[in-house]
């Protein structure tokens, strides 16, 4: 799936990394060299998750028939009129009608029908009494069954009789009517919607066995660094274990994509390039994390800063921001699969996600780009006693009922205190230090 705006991009120029970028410059550029996935029709199931393109309208009233709410009596109004348990109404039962009956015996006065939860009203139904209005009925069979709270079998017999109801009922009383829930010609789910276990099962009830969506682009995480062990192998000297690629990975199902992790690459371009050219063919976007830098090993630089014109560009950057100064974006490949170069300190790398790489997923899906995380304002009690001049600093704090605690200290490489963190806490680029009380906007996490 290409989601290129064009091919045959100049390689990367100078004035990527001479400057300092803006937050907000380096996510217009990244949004704007973004387009939607082009629309598929998939089976119902195989929707979910995805994005509606097209407004979905009800071929037939839901429900398609007068249907009984109750296990209990089909009965009309005026037999039942006044019924009590001393003087209850006596009417004979002529027919049973179970969910999914074709064939509807009619009422007639002084007249019932056995009725299941979900079958038909006969003709001449005004009302359902419920079971448990009635003495269960006589006759045997069918009334034992439901009184014994089965459904009725087939070998139960006709069970006809009388059954005793000792409580008036209202006029459609207890019945389900026809188009109550969705009549014929309305929309039923309209474009745009994301796809979720309710809307499937609408969409199912309504006959639609397959849809028109955006898919959920295909994200491939690629961890980079020689020093990295997979959890569950023994650390040796030096070595750390990889928490990036599956943080990542869950950042982009988070987020709505489908997300494939790849093994640590090691501090090798051409093995990174290698690696690349294989995932190519399943991604609609690539997330690497590390060697971005200006180090000795910064291997994602040194693998993509020299890419010809063919092969496509990725620009490295520095940004006004803390944490994740060193970023990287391009768009590599035949079909410019847009590629997002992430540092590689675990807080800078999930924090790079939530501004940059979350908006870009959406975007492909075909949603506005900031509509699933909500920034407010609230109160810092203990205030930020520094924060560094000309970049907006991202904090990790507790959000609860207005307020907002700071979580940890700036470091990029503290996993718990992002994990125990709800919240991001923005100090603006102007800004130095916050006093105590002072109110922040903070970006929710969940």
């Amino acid at each position: 799936m290409s989601t290129s705006t064009g091919t045959g991009t100049p390689p990367a120029t100078t004035a990527d990394t001479d400057r300092l970028w803006s937050v907000d410059e380096h996510l217009d550029d990244i949004l704007g060299k973004l387009r939607p996935l082009e629309p598929i029709e998939l089976q119902l199931l195989d929707a979910q998750g995805c994005v509606l393109v097209e407004d979905v309208t009800v071929p037939a009233a839901l429900p398609p028939f007068d249907n009984s709410s109750m296990d209990g009596y089909a009965v009309r109004v005026a037999d039942v009129e006044g019924a009590s348990e001393e003087f209850p109404a006596v009417l004979t039962i002529v027919g049973d009608i179970a969910a999914g009956s074709g064939e509807l015996p009619a009422v007639g006065p002084g007249e019932a029908v056995r009725i299941m939860t979900g079958a038909p009203v006969p003709p001449g139904a005004e009302a359902v009494v419920p079971v448990e209005w009635t003495d269960g009925g006589t006759g045997g069979g069918r009334a034992d069954a439901m009184t014994a709270g089965r459904p009725a079998a087939d070998g139960d017999g006709p069970g006809l009789g009388e059954v005793r109801v000792h409580r008036p009922a209202a006029a459609r009383a207890h019945i389900r009517d026809r188009g109550s829930d969705v009549g014929a010609g309305e929309i039923a789910v309209r474009a745009g919607t994301v796809l979720g276990p309710s809307q499937i099962g609408l969409l199912a009830a309504i006959g639609r066995a397959s849809v028109t969506v955006r898919p959920r682009p295909r994200v491939v995480v690629v961890s980079t660094g020689s020093e990295l062990v997979p959890p569950g192998e023994a650390l040796t000297a030096g070595r750390i274990h990889d928490s990036n690629s599956f943080m990542l990975t869950a950042c982009a199902r988070d987020a709505g994509a489908i997300a494939y992790r790849v093994g640590a690459v090691d501090d090798e371009p051409a093995t990174l390039r290698s690696t690349l050219d294989d995932q190519l063919v399943r991604a609609d976007a690539v997330v690497t994390s590390g060697g971005v830098s200006v180090g000795a090993y910064d291997v994602v630089k040194e693998a993509l800063s020299g890419l010809t014109a063919e092969e496509g560009r990725v620009s490295f950057r520095r940004l006004a921001m803390q944490p994740g100064k060193p970023q990287g974006f391009g768009r590599i490949g035949p079909d410019r699969t847009p590629l997002f170069a992430l540092p590689g300190n675990p807080v800078s790398a999930y924090v790079s996600f939530e501004l940059f790489v979350r908006p870009a997923v959406r975007a492909l899906m075909g949603l506005p780009p900031f509509g699933d995380r909500r920034t407010v304002r609230a109160v810092c009690p203990q205030g930020v006693a520094s924060s560094p001049r000309g970049r907006r600093q991202y904090l990790r704090g507790h959000y609860a009922d207005g307020r907002v605690t700071t979580v940890g200290g700036a470091g990029s490489h503290l996993v718990k205190a992002l994990a125990d963190a709800n919240a991001l806490i923005v100090v603006p680029e102007n800004v130095t230090s916050l006093a105590a009380g002072a109110e922040v906007d903070v970006v929710l996490l969940d």
